[in-house]
C-alpha cells in the first residue's frame, strides 16, 4: 500500500475502503452528516452533565482521565473490529464528552467563555476548509498528502513522547507557554484543519461506493479530526490569554 493512497486519519485508511461489501444501499454524505450530528449531540450532553457537576463542586479529575483512556481503547477496538463501528462510535462520543467536558469546565474556571469562543473558531474553520476544499481552491495532491501525513505524523509522536515524560516528572516544551510551545501549537492547528481535507478527499471518492455500515467508520474518522481540532484551538487560546 503506498503511502501516498493514505489519510492522516486511521478510520479513512484504503483498507477501510477495500473491505466494503457492496450492497444496494450505499454510504452517503447525508448519512454521515446525521451520524455526525448525533454523535456531537451526546457530546454536548455529556459536556452539560460534567458542567453542572461541576458547578457542585465535583472534582472532574479522573471523569477526563477516564474519558480520555476509554476514547484511546476504543479508537483502537474501531480500527481493528470495524464492523463493531455501529456501536462503538457512540461510546466513543460519550468517551470524549467526559474528557472534553472535564477539560473545558477547567478552562472555563479560569478563562470564562474561551470554550464557547474556541467552538465558534473550530466550526468556522471546518466550513472553511471544506469551501476551499469543493471550489478546488486547494485542491489534494499526492505531493500535500504526504506533507499532510508525516506531519500529523510527526506531531502525534511528539505528544506521545512528551506524555511519556509527564509520567516521570519530566515537563515536555509543548505544555508551556513559551514562544516555541506556542509555535508548536499553531503548528499542530494548521495541520489538524489540513487533516479535514484528507477526510474530505476520501469520503468524496468512495461516497454512493462504500457499503452503508461505513458511514459510522466514516463519521468516527471526522469526530477525530474535528475534536482534536478544537483542542488545539483552545490550548492555543489559553496559552495566548496567560501570556498577554
Amino acid at each position: 500500500m503506498a503511502l501516498f493512497n493514505k489519510t492522516s486519519n486511521p478510520a479513512f485508511s484504503r483498507y477501510f475502503w477495500e473491505h466494503s461489501n457492496t450492497r444496494d444501499n450505499k454510504m452517503t454524505v447525508k448519512g454521515i452528516l446525521l451520524k455526525s450530528l448525533l454523535s456531537i449531540f451526546l457530546i454536548i450532553c455529556i459536556i452539560s452533565f460534567l458542567w453542572d457537576m461541576h458547578s457542585k463542586g465535583v472534582n472532574l479529575k479522573w471523569y477526563g482521565l477516564g474519558g480520555m483512556i476509554s476514547a484511546i481503547i476504543i479508537s483502537i477496538v474501531i480500527s481493528v473490529r470495524q464492523q463493531w463501528a455501529y456501536f462503538l462510535v457512540p461510546l466513543y462520543a460519550i468517551a470524549k464528552g467526559f474528557f472534553l467536558g472535564s477539560f473545558t469546565a477547567y478552562v472555563h474556571d479560569t478563562f470564562p467563555n474561551m470554550p464557547y469562543q474556541a467552538i465558534g473558531v473550530t466550526v468556522i474553520t471546518f466550513f472553511v476548509v471544506l469551501i476551499l476544499y469543493q471550489t478546488r481552491i486547494i485542491v489534494v495532491t499526492k505531493k500535500l498528502r504526504s506533507v499532510i501525513i508525516t506531519a500529523c505524523a510527526s506531531i502525534f509522536i511528539v505528544y506521545i513522547i512528551s506524555w511519556i515524560l509527564s509520567i516521570f516528572g519530566i515537563k515536555s516544551f509543548i505544555w508551556g507557554t513559551s514562544w516555541i510551545a506556542i509555535g508548536f501549537n499553531v503548528v499542530a492547528a494548521i495541520f489538524a484543519a489540513l487533516a479535514l481535507l484528507l477526510d474530505f478527499d476520501f469520503i468524496e471518492r468512495y461516497k454512493n461506493k462504500a457499503s452503508k455500515d461505513k458511514e459510522w467508520l466514516a463519521t468516527w474518522g471526522l469526530l477525530v479530526t474535528i475534536i482534536w481540532l478544537y483542542i488545539e484551538i483552545l490550548r492555543l487560546m489559553r496559552k495566548f490569554a496567560i501570556r498577554f
